[in-house]
Order: C-alpha cells, then structure tokens, then sequence
C-alpha cells in the first residue's frame, strides 16, 4: 500500500466512523495529544509505542488529505531536498548552509 492509499484509507475511516473532517485546528490538536503518548510509551519503555507511532501517522493522513496535500508527494520531494541539502558545524551546532 502506498502512502497515497494510506491517506485515502485514514480519510475514509473517519467520514465511516462519522469522525471529524472539517475542523483542521482540532485535528492538530488530537495529533498533538498521540505525539505526547508516543513520547511518554518511548519515555517510560512501554510496548505500545509503535501503536502511539501510528495514530500520530494516522492523524497526520487524515490531516493531509483534510487539507488536500498529497503527503506522499510532499514527502518524496522533502527527503530530496533533505539529501542535497549542505550543512557545516557552527560553535558545536550542526546547521545547515545557507544559499
């Protein structure tokens, strides 16, 4: 299954559950909520963790597809930008170059 289909799957699970598709404020803040139980799962070395690391993704599905951005496509042209991106170490900081 691709990430497109994923977004499109997470989007129809909640119109079938009769879940909430048109408040994006909302949606940020119930993703939110899911990163702070992923990071306390990892925190306190629970073994949900993966389960806490899905509904982040899922909620973020639903939110792409909410507001019409492709994540998947968004994702392949970042990790590109990512790897040609240059970066140099300032004062111990890593950073990357501008230009």
């Amino acid at each position: 299954m691709t990430l497109t289909e994923m977004q499109n799957q997470a989007y129809a699970n909640k119109v079938a559950k009769g879940f909430n598709v048109t408040d994006v404020s909302y949606e940020f803040c119930h993703i939110y909520g899911e990163m702070a139980e992923a990071f306390e799962a990892w925190r306190k070395k629970k073994d949900d963790l993966g389960e806490e690391l899905a509904d982040v993704m899922i909620y973020l599905l639903g939110i792409s597809e909410i507001v019409g951005v492709n994540l998947e496509d968004e994702v392949m042209r970042k990790l590109l930008k990512n790897k040609n991106r240059e970066y140099e170490r300032v004062d111990g900081v890593l950073r990357k170059k501008e230009g």
